[in-house]
């Protein structure tokens, strides 16, 4: 059964139109509610959001859907999407809602869910919920409807949970870090960490407005982390999206490192030290370089398809701990249930403090292929397979680039865009052959 709704990361859209209205949003709780209270418990969900203004519109519309089904609610106020995973689980609660497009531009939002475990809904209770959706609504009766609680010191649990996962006997003293929060969810549980650690922190993208997350700040847009780094001297700097589950970081010049090279330091002292636990996952968009640097080290590689969720199952089929995307949407399983920013930069940092090395110095064993990505705009679904013009562009690039570069063309999950990327050895010949794919695609739209 395909699903009306959820896509790969949660229902997401443009604020104001379908589905992310209010009237649905009341339905999709209800929804929800009527599949969790078939368990039979009183059941209660755990609600989270980024700094978005729609987010208050979005939060009251999911929690009458939920009273109604006679679901209790927990809310959090503004939190990172991994912080709400980790407190659905401690809380115990039945499931956690996160209200977040994560690097999306303000006009967006979106309604992601969690389990119990703190995982992503499995595809059964999504079809169940979208079952659900296609039924009547109606209210309990008003002595079983659901209550709701504020959780007062949601930011604090989070901050112990995340600052846990870095060794005691370690920290970050005599290191300046620039934190860019891209004005999102981390704004004011980043620092706290950092700081808390230890380290000295120069903070940037902390004031949200409610209309300024992820613009021209945070993950998507890294060059005000790297200015900043140069500008203040600092040792490194770290960047997160507007929900706190991605992170990139700049070394000491300003110069940028990606999701594959952070997962590769990542990666790389684990298997020195003994605790890979297997080997690495990365997603059809992970640099091929990377998959090589990983050879050269004698540690197994496997690709997912885009989306941590598929990140996530096959790691869980392997039975491996590690694994991401090149956005730096990074797992480490050992640590948390979820892509973490802020744990995976204190990952990162312990290979930094364990080695005596700077990041620069730990990522020079891999270099990046030249990767070229082009969004193009699309009206309505489409065949990519199925055109003449596509495909014979696609296999032209292809001769051309031998075993020395790699094509993919899909379909965005969260936008209406088809993605092209061409990745290879020479930047002039892989951006000629990206645009000349693009054109084709432009052209068939």
């Amino acid at each position: 059964m395909s699903r009306k709704y959820f896509g790969t990361d949660g229902i997401r859209g443009r604020v104001g139109e379908e589905p992310i209205i209010p009237e649905f949003v009341m339905r999709l709780g209800y929804a929800a509610g009527r599949v969790l209270a078939s368990s039979g418990a009183h059941p209660a969900v755990l609600i989270g959001k980024d700094t978005r203004i729609s987010g208050y519109m979005l939060e009251s519309a999911l929690y009458a859907g939920l009273s109604a089904a006679g679901v209790d609610v927990l809310l959090t106020g503004p939190l990172p999407t991994p912080g709400v995973a980790y407190l659905t689980r401690a809380l115990r609660a039945q499931a956690g809602i996160v209200i977040s497009a994560s690097h999306n531009p303000f006009e967006d939002n979106g309604i992601k869910f969690f389990s119990a475990d703190g995982s992503k809904l499995p595809d059964a209770i999504e079809l169940a919920i979208e079952a659900e959706l296609e039924k009547p609504m109606r209210v309990m009766p008003s002595a079983q409807l659901g209550k709701a609680r504020r959780i007062n010191d949601a930011a604090g649990r989070y901050v112990e949970f995340c600052k846990s996962t870095f060794p005691n006997q370690m920290d970050l003293r005599g290191l300046k870090i620039v934190l860019d929060c891209a004005h999102g969810a981390t704004y004011h549980v980043a620092p706290d960490v950092f700081h808390e650690l230890g380290a000295e922190v120069i903070v940037i993208g902390h004031a949200p407005d409610g209309l300024n997350i992820n613009h021209e700040c945070g993950s998507t847009h890294p060059q005000a982390l790297c200015d900043a780094v140069r500008q203040h001297h600092a040792d490194l700097g770290i960047a997160f999206d507007g929900d706190g589950d991605r992170v990139v970081m700049a070394d000491a010049d300003g110069h940028l490192l990606d999701g594959d090279q952070l997962l590769y330091i990542i990666a790389a002292y684990r298997q020195r030290v003994g605790n890979l636990g297997g080997g690495v996952v990365g997603t059809l968009m992970t640099n091929l370089a990377f998959e090589h640097a990983l050879a050269k080290l004698g540690i197994p590689f496997a690709r997912a398809k885009v989306g941590d969720r598929y990140v996530l199952e096959l790691l869980n089929e392997k039975n491996w701990l590690i694994g991401g995307e090149n956005s730096g949407h990074i797992l480490c399983l050992d640590k948390h249930s979820s892509g973490d920013g802020i744990i995976s930069a204190l990952q990162v940092l312990h290979a930094v403090r364990a080695g005596g090395k700077t990041l620069r110095e730990l990522a020079a064993d891999l270099t990046l292929y030249p990767q070229v990505l082009i969004n193009v705009p699309m009206r309505a679904r489409m065949d990519l397979d199925a055109n003449a013009a596509i495909r014979a562009a696609v296999k032209t690039a292809e001769t051309e680039l031998a075993d020395r570069g790699r094509v993919l063309l899909r379909a965005s999950g969260t936008e209406p865009k088809v993605r092209v990327m061409v990745e290879g050895q020479q930047r002039a010949q892989v951006e000629t052959l990206a645009q000349r794919i693009a054109d084709a695609v432009r052209e068939a739209a």
